[in-house]
């Protein structure tokens, strides 16, 4: 089996609601598995609490953490993360900064890396966190795989919706209030099965 791991950081729920589409896609391919990780979480409960998150973090509670060996033993892994002032956000850029075993092997060389993402505003730097995420993958010598316009609802303009061709992606809201739309789900299963079939091909 193909093994593609989803891993994700969500503190309101909305990515995690996109990685389990992203999983489904990776489902649709014969021959490859998905397993859906979360990245640890930085903040305390009572951060959480004030920040009105916990009750959210408390459904994902049975998500299990993600190891840094979690990724060497993937075939592929798609990254999801919520956007802060541009950028991904704290809980992933302290996971990945403690991968700097996996780089001095070159552990993840040559295996498919993805990215999806979330803002609170259509214009909150979606595609900004998905390219300057590129980054990191490309320095871990990954192959860097987006979601490309045979996806056709990003050609979608009776909306507002998110993706673009970096990647899957959701609006929020300015208070989380609004969840991933069907075409931003279907955005993310379309990127999983894209990037599952890519993984086969590399692995056979």
């Amino acid at each position: 089996m193909c093994k593609v791991l989803v891993v994700y950081y969500s503190m309101y729920g909305h990515i995690y609601k996109m990685a389990e589409a992203v999983a489904e896609g990776v489902r649709e391919v014969a021959g490859c598995e998905a397993v859906i990780k979360r990245v640890p979480e930085t903040l305390s409960d009572e951060v959480l609490g004030m920040m009105g998150a916990l009750e959210a973090q408390k459904g994902m509670a049975h998500i299990p953490v993600a190891t840094v060996d979690d990724l060497a033993g993937a075939d592929a892994v798609i990254f999801g993360t919520p956007t802060r002032f541009g950028n991904m956000c704290g809980q992933m850029r302290q996971f990945l900064d403690a991968t700097g075993q996996l780089w001095v092997k070159g552990t993840l060389v040559g295996k498919p890396g993805s990215v999806f993402a979330s803002s609170a505003t259509q214009h909150g730097g979606q595609e900004s966190t998905i390219l300057s995420f590129h980054t990191t993958l490309l320095h871990q010598g990954m192959v860097v795989v987006g979601l490309p316009y045979a996806f056709a609802g990003q050609m979608d303009i009776s909306q507002i919706t998110g993706g673009s061709p970096y990647g899957a992606s959701t609006i929020t809201g300015g208070k989380g209030e609004r969840l991933p739309s069907d075409n931003e789900l279907a955005g993310a299963r379309y990127q999983g099965a894209h990037v599952a079939r890519i993984a086969l091909k590399l692995k056979q």
